[in-house]
């Protein structure tokens, strides 16, 4: 059974950065994308960023382009997403996710999902 585990969300104030990952176990990770979204009080969950299986291809909900770098490394089974620049609005619950196919930024693409690690930012 494949199992993410999220970690490295936080407090942090508008402006700053934080570099939320995610490990994955009881899989083989090299042959998953994996996504990042994030879900806000109120609101539905959607997308942020994708990184393919070997990480040659990158997507970027618009919101976060230019600020959010998604990576991953198939060494330790782990995703990254650093997340610069953040603001008021960027604060969620994020999610990481794996898929073996379907589109990057739809989550009925992906089947399995970690339990979220919470960011906050001050104004």
């Amino acid at each position: 059974q494949v199992q993410l585990v999220e970690s490295g969300g936080g407090l942090v104030q508008a402006g700053g950065s934080l570099s939320p990952s995610c490990t994955v176990s009881g899989g083989t990770f090299s042959t998953y994308a994996m996504g990042w979204f994030r879900q806000a009080p109120g609101k539905e969950r959607e997308f942020v960023a994708s990184i393919s299986w070997g990480g040659s291809a990158t997507w970027y909900a618009d919101s976060v382009k230019r600020r959010f770098t998604i990576s991953r490394d198939n060494a330790k089974n782990t995703v990254y997403l650093q997340m610069n620049s953040l603001k008021p609005e960027d604060a969620a619950v994020y999610f990481c996710a794996a898929r073996d196919r379907g589109t990057a930024w739809s989550p009925e693409s992906y089947d399995n999902w970690g339990q979220g690690t919470q960011v906050t930012v001050s104004s």
